[in-house]
C-alpha cells in the first residue's frame, strides 16, 4: 500500500460541510468527505477507501488547499492522481497535486498551521454572481480600526470568546501569526494563519473586526480575549464568505 498526500479544491456552496455523515444519522446534504470517496471508490473497482483531512470545513465553506491523505494499492503515479480522479469527482471537487508520502503521514496531525481567508463584498447593489462567495456588507466601515484591532489578535491567546458554544475542546489556546484586513478593489479581504483555529472561530473574529469597522463594538480587542466569554465578540458572519487556504507542514 502507498499514502497520497493530495490538494483539493471546492465550492462548497451546495456542500452539508466536509465530513461524512456517520453511519445511522439522517443525511443533512452532500459532504465532499463523501463525494471525494465515492472516487476514490470506483477508481478502485468498488473497493471502499477513507479519506482524512487536515481540516474540517462547514457548510458553504470553501476550500482553495484542504489537503487530505489516503492509502492505495493502485500504481498510478502520483503526477496522473489529478487526471484519474477528475473523471469520477463533481464538477465543484478538484484535486489540483498529489504528491507519494510516507506511510507515517497524516494530512490532519502532522499541519503545523492553516491559513483561512474571508472575502466581504462592499459596492451597494447587490452581486447576485457572488453571493455564494462573499459576505455583503454596504456601508461606511473604518479599515484603519479594523487593522489595528486585527493586529491585537497576533500571538497565543485564550480565544474562548471568539469559540462557538458547543466547542467541545479542551484548550481554547492558539497562536495567530497572521491577521490582517485588506481592501481589494470592491471587497475586504480578512487572512487569518494559525497554528489551529476553533470551531467558528474565523466567522467570530471577522464579524467582530466588521463590528468595530462600523463603530457598534467599543470594546476592544484585549477586553474581550479577556473576558473569555462568547457574548462580548461579534455574530458569526456566514460561512459564504470562508476560504479555506493552505495548510501548512514541516519541510522535510
Amino acid at each position: 500500500m502507498k499514502r497520497i498526500k493530495a490538494t483539493i479544491a471546492y465550492d462548497g456552496t451546495h456542500f452539508s460541510g466536509w465530513q461524512r455523515q456517520p453511519a445511522g444519522r439522517t443525511s443533512t446534504g452532500r459532504t465532499v468527505q463523501e463525494e471525494v470517496e465515492k472516487a476514490l471508490k470506483r477508481l478502485h473497482k468498488g473497493r471502499f477507501v477513507t479519506v482524512h483531512a487536515a481540516g474540517r470545513t462547514d457548510t458553504g465553506v470553501h476550500s482553495i488547499g484542504q489537503v487530505i491523505h489516503f492509502d492505495t494499492d493502485l500504481a498510478i503515479p502520483a503526477h496522473k492522481w489529478s487526471l484519474a480522479m477528475e473523471q469520477y469527482l463533481p464538477k465543484d471537487i478538484f484535486l489540483s497535486e498529489a504528491e507519494l508520502v510516507s506511510d507515517r503521514f497524516h494530512a490532519r496531525y502532522d499541519a503545523i498551521e492553516k491559513e483561512y481567508r474571508y472575502r466581504v463584498y462592499r459596492k451597494r447593489k447587490r452581486d447576485v454572481f457572488r453571493r455564494n462567495y462573499t459576505y455583503h456588507l454596504y456601508g461606511d466601515i473604518d479599515v484603519a480600526a479594523m487593522q489595528e484591532a486585527a493586529a491585537a489578535l497576533i500571538g497565543r491567546h485564550d480565544f474562548t470568546s471568539f469559540s462557538g458554544t458547543n466547542t467541545k475542546v479542551n484548550s481554547k489556546v492558539r497562536t495567530l501569526y497572521v491577521a490582517e484586513v485588506e481592501e481589494q478593489g470592491d471587497e475586504l479581504i480578512f487572512t487569518f494563519r494559525g497554528d489551529g483555529f476553533l470551531y467558528n472561530m474565523i466567522r467570530i473574529l471577522v464579524g467582530t473586526l466588521l463590528e468595530i469597522g462600523v463603530g457598534r463594538k467599543k470594546d476592544s480587542i484585549e477586553a474581550i480575549l479577556a473576558a473569555k466569554d462568547r457574548r462580548k465578540a461579534g455574530p458569526t458572519v456566514p460561512g459564504s464568505g470562508l476560504y479555506l487556504w493552505e495548510i501548512g507542514y514541516e519541510k522535510k
